[in-house]
């Protein structure tokens, strides 16, 4: 018997035609959509969300999957060392793009491990006082802090989160010294936000939006680069004399490196189609998400400008989380 050793052209259209064959009767299977976050937050809530509407466009049962723990790394690192073959997915949140600078040593590599398949939504933040404090505007905040330094306390859910990261953000762009209080995500927190023993916090806004509009807490401002719906008569961070100031959660899609891009194309254009729906967009917007319905390269430029902004602040800040 002989063995037939392909190379070249022939080699690659083979390959290419056995990936558009995998892509034609994918999927065959259930799916699962890993999240590395507890049951429940809003990258869970989104991804049930997206994973329900992805069955009834593939006729497939796309189950989502909880693997919490260090900010959603033990998630992560299940979906870069699954099979390649578009049937384990990642419902990612923005702490994708702080891994490499957080932490001393991760198991995988986010940009080389991963194949972006589609960038969901964005979620913005809204930074609230405790009534008790004498301020109602970025303005009055910065000069109270620049009276008093080091003696006005703020929290922002789980140290190394984008909650945390826009406080050090905001502290070196009005050089203004604030003391963090660490807790272990919004629910610890919450309690003395509402008691006054903390002073101040950057959250989520569909999570602050009630305490704002009840007057448990004072809204000054958001975080994104406009308003949000939720709390339209709030302005910008960057409106409210932080020119350029910007932190956003944003949620996306990835694949194991190698899955085939015929598999991908499908999953990318079918999630475009679920974020058009109507009750999808609904449901979206109550949680305080825009979304984004953007493909494979929205994605990709998405993480590295991320990767880039939040590595200069961690760097700057001497942020490090020990696993």
């Amino acid at each position: 018997m002989r063995t037939v050793h392909l190379s070249g052209p022939l080699a690659i259209a083979l390959a290419f035609f056995a990936a558009l064959a995998q892509a034609q009767s994918y999927p065959a299977k259930s799916i699962r959509m890993i999240v590395g976050f507890p049951p429940g937050g809003t990258t869970d809530v989104i991804g049930r969300l997206v994973a329900a509407k992805l069955s009834e466009r593939l006729g497939q049962q796309v189950v989502v999957e909880n693997r919490p723990g260090a900010s959603g790394m033990i998630g992560a690192d299940a979906v870069a060392k699954a099979s390649p073959d578009g049937y384990t997915l990642l419902m990612s949140s923005s702490t994708h793009a702080t891994f490499t600078s957080l932490y001393h040593k991760i198991p995988f590599d986010p940009v080389k491990d991963f194949e972006p398949v589609s960038f969901i939504g964005t979620t913005p933040y809204v930074m609230v006082v405790h009534p008790s404090l004498p301020v109602k505007s970025v303005a009055d905040l910065l000069g109270l802090a620049k009276a008093r330094p080091g003696q006005l306390n703020y929290a922002a859910s789980t140290p190394g989160t984008a909650q945390h990261l826009a406080w050090e953000l905001f502290k070196r762009s009005t050089g203004t010294d604030l003391t963090y209080i660490a807790y272990k995500g919004t629910g610890a927190l919450m309690p003395d936000l509402l008691s006054g023993r903390l002073q101040a916090a950057i959250d989520n806004v569909a999570v602050m939006t009630q305490h704002v509009k009840n007057g448990a807490l004072r809204g000054i401002a958001v975080t994104s680069p406009k308003r949000s719906p939720l709390l339209p008569d709030l302005p910008t961070i960057a409106e409210s004399g932080v020119p350029g100031f910007q932190a956003i959660g944003w949620f996306g899609v990835f694949a194991p490196a190698g899955t085939p891009e015929p598999v991908v194309k499908v999953l990318t254009e079918k999630i475009a189609g679920v974020l058009k729906q109507p009750d999808v967009l609904e449901r979206m917007s109550e949680l305080g998400a825009e979304a984004a319905s953007g493909g494979q390269d929205d994605l990709r430029k998405l993480l590295a400008n991320e990767m880039a902004v939040w590595g200069k602040v961690i760097r700057d800040s001497g942020v490090k989380i020990d696993q």
